[in-house]
């Protein structure tokens, strides 16, 4: 095993030790913290179970709505055919069926040639309720314009328009399920080392980042990345963290320290990612 494996997983026991979290340990780590103790790297490191808490979905429509508010912040579009569209790669199709079976509308339709589903509510009964759900809880302007403008302003909607009042969500309370549905989409986690000539040990980097959220480009046919640096502010300003620019010229977000990552692992010990990136949050 090599020695930044090693400290690694030290850094990484310690760092769920401290916040109380449990790690779902498989072969590997267990083979992994063997040969911590071989080596002598596991001083202070307390046990920790290896029974991982039991994976939560959204318990009502308040916490589901949030979560699907996030969904489609990050990766859904109202468009001009009268349609909610969420995108979704092939590994994460069991969540487009969550979203089916939970929503009780919908259809899931694969992209020719392409490793993506579609999850599309046309429904007009549908859509009604998804309005219902996400009312005053999406935070992108984008996609609260897109409601407005093709959803509402239809003439399809006119009597149902006049009996809501759609709003977003323009307070920075996190308390809710909208982050782990924002993140399901366009956020990732990922360890890394990165090993500096002027330092004996390597330095462990437990990154959470967000690349903006995408709308869907209808003369291009293509998704295409959104500013969302207000959003990204807020998530700061909750984990602390940085905001920068890519090559794209997107702005995005990523935090790197053990300080950040102890506030990320409370947030999404509870509330819980639904798609496979709560796999890789857990490892």
């Amino acid at each position: 095993m090599e020695p930044q494996r090693l400290y690694a997983t030290k850094l990484y026991l310690r760092l769920c030790n401290s916040h109380k979290s449990y790690v779902n340990l498989n072969n590997e780590a267990k083979l992994q913290i063997t040969q911590c103790e071989h080596h002598g790297l596991t001083e202070n490191i307390k046990i920790i179970s290896i029974h991982n808490s039991k994976h939560l979905k959204p318990l009502n429509d308040n916490q589901f709505g949030y979560y699907l508010a996030g969904l489609i912040d990050g990766f859904g579009d109202f468009n001009n055919k009268q349609q909610l569209v969420i995108v979704f790669s092939s590994s994460e199709i069991s969540l487009a069926y969550y979203l089916k079976l939970r929503i009780g509308y919908g259809q899931i339709k694969k992209v020719k040639n392409k490793n993506t589903y579609l999850f599309i509510i046309s429904n007009k009964d549908g859509l009604i309720k998804v309005i219902h759900l996400i009312n005053c809880k999406l935070r992108t302007l984008n996609k609260y314009n897109q409601v407005l403008n093709n959803i509402l302003n239809h003439h399809l909607f006119i009597n149902f328009k006049e009996k809501i009042e759609f709003n977003m969500n323009c307070n920075n309370d996190f308390k809710n399920h909208w982050l782990a549905g924002f993140s399901d989409a366009i956020a990732n986690f990922q360890i890394k080392i990165d090993n500096k000539l002027n330092k004996n040990k390597p330095e462990i980097k437990l990154n959470f980042q967000i690349v903006g959220s995408l709308i869907f480009d209808f003369n291009f046919d293509a998704w295409k990345h959104q500013q969302n640096k207000n959003i990204l502010i807020l998530i700061k300003e909750l984990f602390g963290g940085n905001i920068s620019y890519n090559s794209q010229d997107i702005y995005y977000y990523d935090s790197t320290s053990f300080g950040s990552a102890k506030k990320i692992i409370k947030y999404f010990d509870e509330y819980h990612l639904q798609s496979n990136k709560h796999i890789n949050y857990l490892k």
